[in-house]
């Protein structure tokens, strides 16, 4: 039986536009907490940003995740437990059809991801420790929809933001985030000032969604 909580409310647009040019390597210099570990890009450059939309699997079944899939809202990441299965693969070619026609930003995986020449074309983000032809099935085993999960080393709760790049995932509290953002950006403007004296001030831009460099 798959158990399923109501949507967590959306990251705001405020929130959102604050974190747009803010690098996940920049969060890091300011905390540990909420890095997750261990994932890996399936394609570069990425950039992936939004509201997490929790998912548990048992290990073989993926009821759950179709689920989910159902709920997702534009602006979604979905954010899935293995439950401690490494090895076998939840998310591939159809599961990014269906995240990609419901406007999901992106999916972070902690196990492994299946149909991954297709993934690379399509250019969907996702996150996940690597790729296996050992995959899940279509089987009506138990399950949880936003609830809170552990991946990585992080707890992930429903409404997290969620934000990564080539450096690396960070699933952040809403309730720290605008004040821990706007620490984020004051670093990188610092930073930027400091190219620009030395003399490299066009360095530094990173990927924004949709693939504009900031």
């Amino acid at each position: 039986m798959v158990r399923i909580e109501p949507l967590a409310k959306p990251i705001s647009p405020e929130l959102l536009e604050l974190y747009r040019s803010i690098q996940p390597s920049t969060i890091g210099h300011l905390t540990d907490f909420g890095y997750i570990r261990g994932l890996q890009p399936l394609v570069t450059p990425i950039r992936l940003i939004g509201t997490a939309l929790t998912v548990r699997l048992p290990h073989i079944g993926s009821a759950a995740l179709r689920e989910a899939l159902e709920l997702a809202r534009p602006g979604d990441v979905i954010v899935i437990d293995m439950s401690g299965d490494e090895d076998r693969a939840c998310w591939g070619e159809f599961r990014a059809y269906k995240a990609i026609a419901k406007g999901v930003s992106g999916a972070v995986v902690s196990g492994c991801v299946s149909d991954a020449a297709v993934l690379r074309q399509l250019r969907f983000p996702v996150f996940s420790r690597g790729v296996s032809a050992l995959t899940t099935r279509s089987l009506e085993l138990e399950g949880e929809v936003n609830t809170c999960i552990s991946v990585g080393g992080v707890a992930v709760r429903p409404g997290d933001l969620i934000i990564g790049d080539e450096d690396g995932l960070f699933a952040i509290d809403p309730k720290r985030a605008e004040e821990l953002g706007r620490l984020a950006l004051e670093k990188q403007e610092r930073e930027q000032r400091s190219r620009v004296k030395l003399g490299y001030g066009h360095i530094g831009g990173h990927i924004r969604e949709g693939g504009e460099v900031t």
